[in-house]
């Protein structure tokens, strides 16, 4: 990609209003109820371009499966990966509904054998968030075809041109 014309990716972050306007001062005045400090998810030009992909190693996510996303074949994302590697190509209504807690539905193309590739859409591939702010990715027949176990270490990255996830098994603890 590095020959190529850079994407175009907005960030995403969060605005926070510390400050009532003065309407919404006089009315918490009024109700005798302290200022609820609000945050909203807008989208800003980064002043730094965004990740290029090196596709002799594109994978910007790496982790090892754990065996609680095993059990319950839900791949956890953090929040800042999330948001740098992934959410910066969708657009604000996406982000906004995964924020909201609403299942996304995207695309995954296992790449592990590079002659073989394997496609999961459908309702049962998703990103949610979770309580503690991080996402999952729920691909239960992706692990369950793909023999994944605890230990295991993945690599993901966010392909903009297919609007869909890339999936590799980099390495596995045993066959």
């Amino acid at each position: 990609m590095s020959d190529q014309n850079p994407l175009v990716s907005l960030k995403k972050t969060f605005f926070y209003n510390f400050f009532p306007s003065k309407a919404g001062e006089e009315t918490c005045k009024l109700n005798n109820t302290p200022h609820v400090v609000t945050k909203e998810l807008i989208k800003i030009r980064d002043i730094y371009p965004p990740p290029k992909i090196d596709l002799e190693n594109p994978w910007q996510i790496k982790k090892k499966i754990t065996g609680d996303e095993i059990i319950v074949g839900k791949l956890v994302i953090p929040f800042v990966e999330t948001f740098e590697y992934i959410l910066r190509y969708w657009t604000l209504d996406a982000t906004k509904s995964l924020e909201n807690g609403c299942d996304v539905h995207v695309d995954v193309w296992d790449v592990t054998e590079e002659n073989i590739l394997k496609k999961y859409e459908g309702g049962s591939v998703f990103l949610k968030k979770l309580h503690n702010d991080d996402f999952y990715l729920s691909c239960i027949k992706l692990f369950n075809n793909r023999g994944l176990s605890n230990g295991d270490e993945i690599g993901l990255y966010w392909d903009p041109r297919s609007s869909s996830l890339i999936f590799k098994l980099l390495s596995q603890v045993c066959g």
